[in-house]
């Protein structure tokens, strides 16, 4: 076995399930090997990226539950990103009539065009699911995470990254919405982002916000996450009932958004300064991103590995030669 024989089959031992290593992992080591440019002795970030969605994909299919789990998490997901884009639209159009006098526009910032493509995702997720609304979803990503970069270019007001990192990590999550299920289901998300405008309003016009992000940000962030956090444990709670496991799947999905939604408590909780801030310093909101960022990963990451060993009984199975067939420590 080469070096680059061996190097490839530990990235497959660590992805993939090991019952599907034991029927293809050599046919897959040979797969990435014929691709490989000559001279290589180690794979590149680009086969270790494929390898690691591959291998995500083959534990969705194989783990009971996680598919379902995930388009829960997905609809769930989407529900919550359309009644904050609906809110965040509500404030860009206010700021302007409230404070004339610091915009040039009829809306406060760059983030209007994102809040706008959230809302026309939500519209498609209803009318046509499916692959249209993948399509949208993925635009809707894009366009969220493009604010920043504009922002920098054009030199135009953007909302703030507490803002624009959680509703782009619930639009990755969002991405799982299911075009299957009843329309009624489906049409969570615009009723969601409709009974947000009345609220919106009523709470903005009371509520002395300063013309930005910051205090609407700091207030409704944390109780969405919160809120989140407790309806998917009760829905994890009642499919358990049922001896079903797509709710703990689908709660395992939404961690890291719900860590996103809560950066500001837990940013407030890292900062070294005097008290706990209303808005904590740079570095201890970028130490909690970081942490919420690893551990939802993480956790997920453990949840299919445990999940593949009890599929196969509990048994580890060794891992085979590519060229040989044969058992290999080193593999």
């Amino acid at each position: 076995m080469t070096d680059l024989e061996r190097r490839y089959a530990r990235w497959t031992a660590l992805f993939y399930p090991a019952d599907y290593r034991r029927e293809r992992g050599s046919e897959l080591v040979d797969t990435y090997l014929s691709l490989a440019e000559p001279g290589r002795r180690r794979p590149s970030p680009a086969d270790i990226a494929d390898l690691a969605a591959g291998g995500l994909r083959r534990h969705l299919r194989t783990a009971p539950g996680v598919t379902a789990g995930f388009r829960l998490a997905g609809l769930l997901a989407l529900t919550t990103a359309a009644a904050f884009a609906s809110a965040w639209a509500v404030l860009e159009v206010m700021a302007p009539m409230k404070f004339w006098s610091r915009y040039t526009g009829p809306f406060m910032s760059l983030g209007m065009a994102a809040w706008a493509v959230w809302l026309l995702a939500a519209v498609v997720h209803l009318v046509a699911p499916g692959r249209w609304y993948r399509r949208a979803a993925v635009i809707a990503v894009l366009v969220t995470a493009a604010v920043v970069p504009a922002g920098m270019l054009t030199g135009l007001f953007r909302p703030p990254l507490i803002v624009l990192v959680p509703q782009l990590v619930l639009g990755i999550v969002a991405l799982g919405a299911d075009a299957g299920r009843r329309w009624w289901v489906r049409l969570a998300p615009l009723a969601a982002a409709a009974s947000t405008v009345p609220v919106t309003v009523v709470t903005e016009a009371r509520l002395d916000f300063y013309g930005d992000y910051y205090l609407p940000a700091v207030e409704a962030l944390p109780a969405v996450g919160v809120t989140l956090l407790i309806g998917a444990t009760l829905l994890a709670l009642g499919f358990a009932a049922r001896h079903d496991l797509r709710g703990a799947w689908a709660l395992l999905f939404l961690l890291t958004p719900i860590g996103m939604l809560t950066l500001n408590p837990l940013g407030a909780m890292l900062d070294s300064g005097p008290g706990r801030p209303q808005v904590p310093v740079w570095s201890s909101m970028a130490a909690a991103a970081m942490l919420v960022a690893v551990v939802g990963p993480v956790l997920l990451t453990l949840a299919l590995a445990a999940q593949g060993r009890r599929s196969t009984g509990g048994r580890p199975l060794p891992t085979h030669c590519p060229t040989c067939g044969a058992p290999s420590n080193s593999a």
